[in-house]
């Protein structure tokens, strides 16, 4: 690979044998997705070793060499000089393709001897925040018990997603990857729960829950990825939802009140909006249909204002009956934050027994 190197790179290389600096000059990245390959690895970590000013070895690509096992997704990654390597030390928990890898040393590397040819640790003036991490963690959150989330649609704040998340209990951490020159967010995060005993709990259940034409991938940032038939994956998702949900049922406070089949969807619609028969049927059939894509949608209720003036209650709300409090659990999740027709939706659990009696309170 990189055959067609500059004469600049190759005086760059150690003046010692490139085999007795090899082992210092080699990294081990772990957890690689099924689509990569030589080229697109060698071409991503050149890229962020010059995004992170990693590179000292001279102008030109840091890495020279790339082999990869694609069995046990790992790859070793060759680097012009051992201050490099250990630079690129400084990217484990990086999100290439879409997850974290990780980045180690090789079961060959010599700390003793690899001492005498070079820094051993990376650079403390490295610029990791270029490519969303922070120094001393991975990802910019430590442990082993943090939670990677992906998927994250571009109309979800951090306020919204943070909100989302604690519906699980407080979080100790939370960070939102963002691109450096455009500030938007990168479409993922990190986070961790101050009670651990829930990490597994908020991953299994927001793990693959449909958020508008996104689907949140939620999973320890350690966890290493089997690859299932989509038939598989259906079976054990419900299964991990259906386990979370009974756990979620006993958590105390969780989402501020206890689940019902019946939600309450808050700045949703102006009266105005209500007046006019075709218009309100529209309305009607657009909350039937996104709303129906998170489970069996037992009734819609829109009330709607008195011509002659008498206030009704619960004008501008919707109120949606599922057939499960699983059902109506994902659409709470899917829905709080979302926003229809320029409303930002707040959306709520509803007492079964007082929708059933046509009680649509407003507070």
């Amino acid at each position: 690979m990189f055959q067609n190197m500059s004469s600049d790179q190759f005086k760059a290389l150690p003046v010692m044998p490139v085999q007795a600096t090899r082992h210092a000059r080699r990294v081990y990245i772990g957890g690689l997705s099924s689509t990569v390959n030589e080229q697109s690895v060698a071409t991503f970590f050149s890229h962020v070793m010059s995004a992170i000013g990693g590179n000292t070895a001279g102008s030109g690509d840091a890495v020279v060499n790339v082999y990869i096992n694609y069995e046990k997704k790992f790859a070793f990654v060759e680097m012009r000089s051992v201050e490099e390597a250990s630079n690129a030390m400084a990217l484990d928990g990086i999100i290439f393709e879409g997850a974290p890898v990780k980045v180690r040393r090789p079961t060959d590397y010599n700390p003793s001897l690899a001492a005498t040819l070079g820094p051993s640790q990376p650079s403390p003036n490295l610029n990791l925040a270029a490519v969303g991490l922070t120094p001393g963690s991975a990802g910019g959150l430590e442990g082993p018990d943090r939670i990677f989330v992906g998927g994250i649609p571009n109309y979800i704040t951090k306020t919204q997603m943070q909100e989302l998340l604690e519906s699980f209990g407080p979080l100790r951490g939370f960070e939102i990857v963002k691109d450096r020159e455009t500030g938007y967010s990168k479409g993922y995060a990190f986070c961790v729960y101050k009670d651990i005993s829930v990490t597994d709990i908020a991953c299994a259940y927001l793990n693959g829950i449909k958020m508008g034409n996104k689907t949140l991938t939620v999973r320890r940032a350690n966890q290493v990825q089997i690859q299932l038939k989509p038939e598989q994956e259906s079976v054990l998702l419900h299964a991990q939802q259906q386990i979370a949900l009974q756990k979620f049922m006993l958590l105390p406070g969780a989402i501020g009140t206890s689940p019902t089949k019946v939600l309450s969807l808050s700045q949703v619609i102006a009266e105005d909006e209500l007046l006019n028969d075709e218009s309100y049927e529209e309305i009607m059939e657009d909350m039937k249909i996104e709303c129906g894509k998170f489970g069996t949608l037992v009734n819609v209720v829109i009330p709607r204002p008195n011509t002659d003036g008498e206030p009704v209650s619960g004008v501008g709300k919707v109120f949606l009956e599922y057939a499960d409090t699983e059902s109506s659990m994902k659409a709470r999740v899917g829905l709080n934050g979302r926003k229809f027709d320029r409303n930002q939706v707040i959306v709520s659990f509803y007492p079964e027994n007082k929708f059933n009696m046509r009680e649509y309170d407003d507070e």
